[in-house]
């Protein structure tokens, strides 16, 4: 633990004193049940109809009936090291309880989504100690879901996450060779930053022409205007412009997909026609959004081979990505696949049981009441709430001798996140409308004012507890931090940075909280 003012502890502790009653609640755990291997993946359905993968990469599942290699990498921040998260079994899902094992206790990041193509393409993150970069990876845990009712967790891209790979012999089409494409991605984790593509880029990392791209991107992004709806929408991101149909204008056949999983095609012959494609990733048919001509001025296509996730083609040696988006799953494939093989692989990927994993939220349920206690030996008796003296939450502690308020003060109201349903945010119970947020990265109590930015903040994803106790919440819009209690104050805070409470001494037990009865 680190050291804390002794005057400061004295303050606090006027606020109120005693003994502490305390339900805690169990962790949410779960084991790896047997993996039942594919009968196929989208990548034999690829091949079958004679477009053959040349680049495949998931963190959720094998994409071939075969595959029996690793999907990704993770890496602790801790200690740097990393571990690679394979499958189950041959052409199942990955194997969430690696990575569950292997990251406990700490914060753990992508680094790595392997080709399982065998032919080199692997994703690296755009930064420091990956492919270089202004760029950091995503953090592994920020999205836990189920496929086929087992565990994985989503490849959750934030700004200033990104990914690229690279392999001259990799097959990758070039020029004006056709190219098809396609991922799974999210329509509840979206923004209109440039650019969330997943597809093929120039290898220098510049805005290198018309036609170098031919990338999926997904995103309310609307780039030469008139767009219709919020979105967000599957487009072609083809280099110097985001394309909804064959043209500048916008396409009148254009449909937001908002499903909670989105499946996304793009396909492209490289010189006179390309077709977008979207549909639910859970059930149904693909929708035909455009199939047509290649935009006048960008055919024939100029490819260069590389491949980016995350990021446009003109990021992020020196600069940073925009873009916000989550990714599942997605493949590449060389020639012009058939409509037949596209409603193939849509119906290979609905079968496959994309499903919501609920976070650790145990008694964390949007409606009910909780008082949140601090685990961390020095603080048992203490208790998350606001501070009637300002605006700040602390902790102090509470019992059953406690005033009223004080009991207030430290019972928060579930609801479901701001920014994001599947997460959490935690109303005042005596303050009616006002949430608990971080600002500048400490943590207050303010009134909804309604703005995209306060949703953001006051949002939290609850996770198991980092110490192996209760829970730990994880800041939505940086979640590489969790909220802390450091000298009696609440924080966001990384494990190790430049600011005190970002100190590395205790901080799994500062950060791991036991959801208790309401006190109020």
């Amino acid at each position: 633990m680190t050291v804390r003012s002794w005057l400061r502890r004295a303050r606090r502790a006027l606020l109120a004193a005693g003994t502490t009653a305390v339900l805690a609640v169990g962790l949410l755990t779960g084991t790896a049940s047997t993996s039942q291997a594919a009968t196929q993946g989208p990548c034999d359905i690829y091949a079958a109809g004679g477009t053959p993968c040349v680049a495949a990469h998931s963190t959720t599942r094998a994409l071939f009936a075969s595959y029996n290699g690793p999907l990704y990498q993770v890496q602790r921040v801790s200690d740097g090291t990393t571990q690679n998260i394979g499958v189950l079994s041959a052409g199942g899902v990955a194997n969430a309880a690696a990575q569950d094992s292997f990251c406990a206790g700490t914060v753990c990041t992508i680094t790595r989504l392997y080709d399982q193509t065998g032919s080199g393409s692997t994703l690296v993150y755009q930064g420091p100690g990956g492919t270089g970069g202004a760029d950091t990876a995503a953090t592994a845990t920020t999205e836990a879901v189920t496929v086929g009712g087992q565990k994985a967790y989503a490849l959750y891209i934030n700004p200033g996450n990104s990914y690229f790979a690279y392999s001259s012999p990799s097959g990758v089409p070039t020029g004006s060779s056709p190219e098809g494409e396609y991922m799974v991605t999210s329509g509840t984790h979206v923004n209109s930053g440039c650019c969330f593509d997943y597809g093929n880029t120039e290898i220098d990392h510049k805005a290198d022409g018309n036609g170098a791209m031919d990338a999926i991107n997904f995103s309310t992004e609307c780039w030469f205007g008139g767009c219709s709806g919020t979105g967000p929408w599957v487009q072609a991101d083809l280099e110097n412009g985001l394309f909804s149909g064959g043209g500048k204008t916008w396409n009148p056949g254009q449909v937001s997909q908002t499903s909670r999983f989105v499946t996304a095609m793009l396909k492209n012959n490289g010189t006179t026609q390309m077709a977008l494609k979207g549909a639910d990733a859970r059930s149904g048919g693909l929708t035909q959004l455009y199939s047509g001509a290649l935009p006048s001025g960008w055919n024939p296509m100029h490819k260069q081979g590389a491949i980016i996730l995350g990021s446009g083609g003109d990021c992020c040696q020196t600069n940073h990505n925009a873009s916000a988006g989550t990714f599942y799953e997605g493949a590449m494939v060389k020639g012009y696949p058939s409509d037949a093989t596209d409603a193939a692989v849509q119906a290979n990927i609905a079968a496959a049981g994309y499903g919501s994993a609920s976070t650790d939220t145990g008694s964390l349920t949007p409606g009910s009441r909780v008082s949140l206690q601090a685990t961390t030996a020095c603080c048992a008796s203490d208790y998350l709430r606001h501070d009637d003296a300002d605006t700040k939450v602390v902790i102090s502690a509470i019992n059953s001798s406690s005033s009223a308020t004080d009991k207030a003060d430290a019972t928060w109201i579930v609801r479901a996140g701001l920014a994001n349903s599947n997460c959490i945010s935690l109303e005042s119970a005596n303050a009616s409308g006002s949430y608990l947020r971080h600002y500048a990265f400490e943590l207050y109590l303010n009134p909804n004012d309604g703005t995209t930015q306060f949703a953001a903040d006051a949002t939290f994803c609850p996770q198991p507890g980092i110490s192996g106790t209760g829970h730990s919440l994880q800041s939505f819009n940086y979640p590489a931090k969790y909220i802390r209690h450091y000298d009696f104050t609440a924080y966001i805070a990384s494990n190790g940075g430049t600011n005190a409470w970002d100190a590395t001494s205790s901080w799994g037990q500062d950060t791991s909280w036991l959801a208790a009865a309401p006190w109020s």
